[in-house]
């Protein structure tokens, strides 16, 4: 059997790889994977060391097949691996990994392939290989990802109780290894109708079809009234959940289906039949093994492929697929309806077009009327959002936004949108409350995502802005950290309480600690002049921070008192004592000491990672201005940490000088 180590050479020795099929010279990323995993691509004839790559059993592997066997050299079979992309490959879309195979094909049974090899004689015992696939069952089937992802798992999926019946493409090439055709696929609709009796009967269509790339083996003529051929782009998740049954030939949905707790009958010979997990109408002899549903998903996805990550141009291991293809897929099934948009500053259209305009060009409109006419999604900046915007997606910076503020007109690299309300305002719900009350309780693999990030977040002092320099020297005792808010800013208008300035806070705080050591950390915004809210705090606190970086300060301090400042979530991020006046969104839940109103609906009792994985996973949407490509979280982070993120050009850097010098009516253009 090939070893991983054979198979991924980044690092070791490499390999000539002799190509006579021109997808595999014109596609960047099947090149640059197959470099990562040691192969270099060649054209002419291969020598005794070298190889020759093939795609499969596609039409122009029989060229590859000849050379190989003239030269006497071996073959790698290429193909895409079980997760690939939003749409079809047929749409040009690169994948996100790749199978690299020595000994055959995975779907076809004539030869045994490196990946039956491993189901057949691979241990499959490590605890934690175990742990981790079933972890990533959880995650696929939470996020609804599969090998292609444009459907919405919003969209209703039929009653359940039906059977469901998977078509495939004409032609495709694991249909013919196993040499099936369209009098078998009507043989298998029969057997699903007669073991089922009485039962509805659901045939999927496969996607090429519905894009109108390639025909299936069933016909409109196939169906009645009770078989129900079903096109519409409904998450193969949503479909297995409600089956009763699932019959296939050899689509990768009855892979799927063994994954969401099916035995599903199988009338061809795929990769995943024959190991006690399927009902097999052509048993393969020499498949004897008996595997759990979690040793399956750990050789075919984690030790077969080969994954690969174009944030960090490198070869990576599942989870971080996952995580980039989440954040891609969520993205595509907000924006693929298109956006218009309102209340947005000239400045922020650029930023806004690339992240949400990938799909279609962003329409921007202050025509209420013809924003809700466009047949797009609706969203508008939220200090913005009046009564006539009802129905619109509110739009918010995120919490780790920039190094450098938005005032000076830097671009976010994340941007938060709700389609109930707003973090910031207390007097409506908002998705990111659910989101905190749904993530009361973590997978073990969220809670590791989460601590992960927090430790990277807390290693490298980030914020919100990352700005700022070290902490001015601190008298000893017990310190308090109070930070200074922009005054006219919309938390203050919506979340503040009773104390609604800044020098009523110092006031507040003082009045309730004598004795303590005051530290008052005035607002970047303001600091730079380009916001109102400065105040003379020389008589209420003991040291004025300026131009200070607020995540140095976390650690020399033991309490921090706000209003509804951003930096008392990230001062509960490092674990100081955080107490609130007003309702801001991290407050309410148990985790900070409230002084103020908060709103009764937040019951809710989540750890501090189940917050950190609610505010900073799954709120915002995370930018990469190097790949231009939505990303997780943990890319966002890289960037703050490396410096590779884009600086306001010359224009918007005047036009924030004009603003500092009018800030007195920053409410003109803000």
């Amino acid at each position: 059997m090939t070893s991983l180590d054979d198979r991924h050479q980044a690092g070791g020795k490499r390999s000539r790889l002799f190509v006579y099929n021109g997808g595999f010279v014109t596609q960047k990323r099947l090149r640059r994977i197959l470099q990562l995993a040691g192969y270099d691509i060649r054209l002419g004839l291969p020598g005794p060391d070298d190889l020759v790559g093939i795609w499969g059993n596609s039409p122009t592997a029989h060229r590859g097949h000849a050379v190989a066997k003239k030269h006497q050299v071996g073959l790698l079979r290429v193909e895409d691996a079980f997760l690939r992309s939003i749409h079809p490959g047929r749409a040009g879309e690169p994948p996100v990994g790749l199978q690299l195979d020595r000994s055959g094909v995975h779907f076809d049974p004539a030869s045994q392939s490196d990946l039956e090899q491993m189901l057949a004689k691979h241990p499959l015992d490590d605890s934690a290989l175990m742990r981790r696939a079933r972890d990533a069952v959880a995650r696929l089937t939470e996020v609804h990802l599969s090998k292609y992802n444009a459907y919405d798992p919003t969209n209703p999926a039929p009653k359940p109780g039906y059977v469901l019946v998977v078509d495939q493409t004409r032609g495709d090439a694991s249909v013919v290894a196993s040499g099936a055709d369209r009098a078998r696929f009507l043989e298998m609709l029969v057997f699903a109708q007669e073991e089922h009796p009485g039962a509805r009967v659901i045939i999927k269509t496969h996607p090429e079809t519905q894009r109108g790339f390639r025909p299936g083996h069933y016909r409109a003529e196939d169906a009645n009234d009770r078989i129900t051929l079903l096109s519409d782009p409904i998450s193969p998740w949503e479909l297995l959940d409600g089956a009763v049954g699932v019959y296939t030939v050899s689509s990768q949905m009855g892979f799927e289906a063994i994954l969401a707790g099916h035995k599903p009958r199988i009338f061809g010979q795929p990769f995943y039949a024959g190991w006690g997990l399927t009902q097999d109408e052509f048993p393969l002899a020499r498949r004897q093994r008996r595997l759990t549903r979690q040793q399956l998903c750990a050789a075919t996805m984690f030790l077969y492929p080969t994954w690969y990550d174009p944030f960090q141009d490198q070869l990576c291991e599942l989870e971080t697929v996952l995580d980039n293809l989440e954040a891609q897929v969520l993205a595509w099934r907000q924006d693929r309806h298109g956006w218009a948009a309102s209340g947005m500053r000239l400045w922020k259209r650029r930023p806004l077009q690339k992240m949400f305009g990938s799909e279609k060009k962003v329409l921007f409109t202050e025509d209420v009327k013809k924003a809700q006419a466009s047949g797009r999604n609706w969203m508008v900046w939220a200090s913005k959002a009046g009564m006539e915007h009802q129905g619109a997606t509110r739009v918010e910076d995120g919490f780790l936004r920039s190094r450098g503020l938005g005032a000076e007109l830097v671009p976010p690299l994340s941007l938060v949108t709700d389609r109930q309300g707003i973090y910031y305002d207390p007097s409506q719900p908002s998705d990111l409350e659910d989101l905190i009350t749904q993530r009361v309780r973590l997978t073990e693999a969220q809670e590791r995502r989460a601590e992960n990030l927090l430790r990277s977040l807390i290693q490298s002092s980030l914020s919100k802005y990352n700005m700022g320099g070290e902490p001015p020297a601190l008298p000893a005792g017990r310190r308090i950290l109070v930070p200074g808010q922009v005054e006219d800013d919309a938390s203050i208008k919506t979340g503040a309480g009773k104390v609604k300035t800044n020098l009523d806070l110092l006031r507040a705080t003082r009045a309730a600690n004598p004795d303590a050591v005051i530290i008052y950390k005035p607002h970047p915004d303001v600091e730079a002049g380009l916001r109102s809210g400065e105040i003379i705090a020389e008589d209420l606190a003991d040291v004025i921070a300026l131009n200070t970086d607020p995540a140095a300060l976390f650690d020399e301090v033991d309490e921090l008192w706000t209003m509804t400042s951003l930096m008392g979530f990230e001062a509960l991020l490092r674990g100081v004592r955080v107490t609130t006046l007003g309702a801001p969104f991290y407050a309410g839940w148990g985790l900070t000491q409230d002084l103020g109103k908060l709103p009764k609906r937040r019951q809710a009792r989540p750890g501090l990672l189940g917050l950190v994985h609610a505010a900073l996973i799954d709120y915002p949407r995370y930018y990469d201005p190097v790949t231009g490509l939505p990303c997780p979280v943990e890319v966002a982070v890289r960037r703050l940490q490396s410096g590779e993120i884009p600086h306001p050009g010359a224009t918007n850097r005047a036009l924030s000088k004009l603003q500092g010098l009018l800030a007195t009516y920053a409410h003109l253009w803000r």
